[in-house]
């Protein structure tokens, strides 16, 4: 099943970024993006995951235009469908990490996963305030509130940033485990190849296009 697909993608700011950018996502399939920092990565994450409009082409997300639809399609296809991992946490800061996942569980209309939980190992932090917590721990909660979402895609922006190896390779087999499971597909941006070949399909953005490597 064709989850998302983009047609000829182009944009810049006060220059060019990338132009002429096409790519398909379907059901169980993992594309990692890499490429060098400016290159545009996490741009083109925005506009495949809806949070930027390009300047050119067009993106559909389960099937229609994403600009044909009306706010109301948006905000429920965002709240319920796309999963956003950000390079930055963007955790709710005066919330303890369980209210973090307990309001993407509620918006959602989801449950929280202990499995889940114990599978990140945050089980024992979930009373703790955000700012209580270290970085790789703040990382992990900001995962776990993305599947808590039980989306259909996942956006993830170097979602192994502030992880150690170990960690960042049960992070991947976890969302490889989920893509399976939920039939989601995964959109991965990051500076680790290693990680970024665990992928089925390789991306590099270079010299303003997108070439397939793998």
């Amino acid at each position: 099943m064709k989850l998302l697909e983009a047609k000829h993608i182009s944009h810049h700011f006060d220059y060019p970024l990338f132009y002429d950018v096409s790519l398909t996502l379907h059901a169980r399939e993992s594309i990692a993006v890499i490429g060098k920092s400016g290159s545009g990565k996490s741009t083109l994450l925005n506009i495949f995951s809806t949070l930027l409009k390009p300047d050119e082409g067009s993106v559909h997300l389960f099937g229609k235009d994403v600009s044909s639809m009306t706010q109301a399609e948006l905000t429920r296809i965002k709240r319920k469908e796309l999963g956003i991992v950000f390079q930055s946490h963007y955790l709710f800061k005066g919330f303890s990490a369980f209210e973090n996942l307990e309001v993407a569980a509620i918006l959602a209309e989801e449950s929280i996963d202990e499995a889940l939980l114990e599978k990140l190992d945050i089980k024992e932090c979930m009373p703790q305030k955000v700012t209580e917590l270290s970085g790789g721990q703040q990382q992990r909660v900001s995962i776990a509130r993305v599947l808590t979402k039980k989306p259909t895609i996942i956006f993830a922006d170097e979602p192994t940033g502030n992880l150690d190896k170990e960690t960042a390779h049960v992070v991947m087999d976890l969302f490889f485990e989920y893509l399976e499971e939920r039939e989601a597909g995964m959109m991965l941006v990051t500076h680790d190849e290693e990680l970024a070949h665990r992928c089925m399909h390789v991306y590099k953005l270079q010299d303003k296009k997108l070439l397939k490597v793998k």
